[in-house]
């Protein structure tokens, strides 16, 4: 097609301009990205005039790409929670490798769909070998599979939705499940979206490490049994949002082996820390699960959108998710192939598995392993320094790379404790250096750092250790 025939079509660009528009967006990017280290880790003063500014009806015509593009560049994305800067420490921070924004644009670009097997062979095999790679990190037998989510909302919401129909009937008001007090509460919403009231939703109370207290999970389980209820699944933490707390897994693994429970573990962020030796011990009993939420957008640096539910029997996916309709193709009957709407909820989805796979083959896992090992160096790092202030107080040892700490003040009470905490996270932020965030462990005001940013690096720990001395000094003058 000419350059003249494509004026007449302005959805379809010639080479020269596809060529412009790509040199252009990734002069933005490249900038972006190098400056990242001196841009704020947190601005969003000013937010609702941006918003207002740009609130605007549907356009009818056209406006100047440049324009567009500064305009995205220089005030919408600058105004807003930096996770890709390496002093963002706050709730779990997203990844954002440069390989799995390459790894988009590809995939987006030859636009294929591989929701079944038929339309697109060479990549849902892509994508199974990633499925296949996940399974053999935390240790799951040949018999398991699994898709990718957008995340681990959807991921936990499939997996309640499969315990559903693999250990009740069509009546299954009556069925509870059990979980802890710091789990997310995606976990809740999931419980609800698959059809259960909320009462239903057992909350256990957990020890003085934020872990499931075994004895009290136990005792509601059999309480429930007696009232004619019918317990059906649990749902433990590999490392929660709050503090990190990995729930005792082997011992969950056994309550629910004996009575025939259905065993979830919500690993999003703490699952791929099975890559290393550390996390291996911390996670054990993690293979035993029937099913295993885990989000590469966390711990494996990618970005935003990814992430994953693999189970133990893949059959058990097909059996809650299948259905069927005149216009398909024919579905997979070779255990080795899948059509992934036969196993999640997605019939159109877009091709997840490119980011993933092409940063694991360009390096190899232990690139990723390493990272994962300085994370858990640089959390242990600030843990001991931050016992060393006066004005401190750790609330926790970090079990992955969580650390909560509060103000130490003499004389105050916990809930004056907690005001002067929120004004010292307010200090630390204010300071634009690093942004943490806080959140309550029980009836205290904690402030969390989270180190899984993969530009995070040792330099990084240190400014932020300093920004809370600074910021402590100041509150005690």
């Amino acid at each position: 097609m000419s350059h003249v025939e494509h004026q007449n079509f302005p959805l379809e660009f010639d080479a020269a301009r596809m060529s412009k528009l790509l040199e252009q967006v990734s002069e933005k990017i490249i900038e972006h990205i190098i400056s990242l280290p001196e841009q704020p880790a947190s601005d969003v003063e000013g937010g609702d005039l941006l918003a207002a500014k740009i609130r605007q009806p549907l356009p009818e015509t056209g406006e100047n790409f440049d324009v567009l593009l500064s305009s995205l560049f220089d005030e919408t994305v600058a105004k807003s929670f930096n996770s890709a800067n390496p002093g963002y420490m706050a709730y779990i921070p997203g990844g954002g490798i440069f390989h799995a924004a390459l790894a988009d644009l590809i995939s987006k670009a030859v636009n294929r769909y591989v929701g079944v097997w038929a339309a697109a062979p060479g990549l849902v095999q892509i994508e199974t070998n990633v499925i296949r790679w996940f399974c053999d990190i935390v240790d799951y037998p040949d018999s398991a599979g699994g898709f990718l989510t957008s995340g681990g909302s959807l991921a936990n919401f499939s997996a309640l939705f499969t315990a559903r129909r693999e250990r009740l009937a069509d009546n299954f008001l009556n069925g509870t499940i059990y979980t802890s007090d710091q789990t997310h509460h995606s976990v809740q919403k999931a419980a609800i979206l698959a059809g259960f009231p909320a009462k239903r939703v057992r909350i256990i109370a957990t020890d003085e490490n934020y872990r499931i207290r075994i004895d009290h999970l136990k005792q509601l389980i059999n309480i429930d049994r007696q009232r004619g209820l019918k317990p059906f699944a649990v749902v433990a933490n590999a490392g929660t949002t709050n503090s990190g707390a990995i729930d005792s897994l082997d011992s969950i693994a056994s309550i629910c082996q004996q009575q025939a429970l259905w065993l979830h573990v919500d690993a999003a962020y703490g699952g791929f820390f099975m890559l290393t030796e550390r996390g291996q011990a911390m996670l054990q009993g993690l293979n035993k699960a029937d099913s295993i939420t885990l989000d590469p957008h966390k711990s494996l640096f990618l970005p935003y959108g990814t992430g994953c539910l693999i189970v133990r029997d893949r059959e058990t996916l097909k059996r809650a998710h299948a259905a069927d309709a005149d216009y398909m193709p024919a579905m997979q009957e070779d255990p080795n192939l899948v059509d992934f709407c036969q196993i999640s909820p997605e019939l159109t989805r877009e091709f997840r598995g490119l980011r993933i796979w092409l940063p694991i083959k360009m390096h190899g896992i232990s690139v990723f392993r390493d990272y994962l090992d300085e994370k858990l160096d640089l959390a242990r790092w600030i843990s001991t320094e931050l016992q060393r202030l006066d004005h401190i107080e750790l609330l926790n040892e970090p079990q992955l790379t969580v650390v909560t700490f509060m103000a130490k003040v003499d004389g105050l009470d916990t809930q004056e404790l907690n005001t002067v905490t929120r004004n010292l996270l307010q200090n630390i932020n204010q300071r634009r250096n690093v942004f943490l965030t806080g959140t309550m462990l029980g009836d205290r005001f904690a402030i969390r750092i989270c180190v899984l940013c993969f530009r995070t690096h040792q330099s990084h720990m240190e400014a932020c250790l300093q920004d809370i001395i600074a910021a402590c000094e100041q509150l005690c003058q």
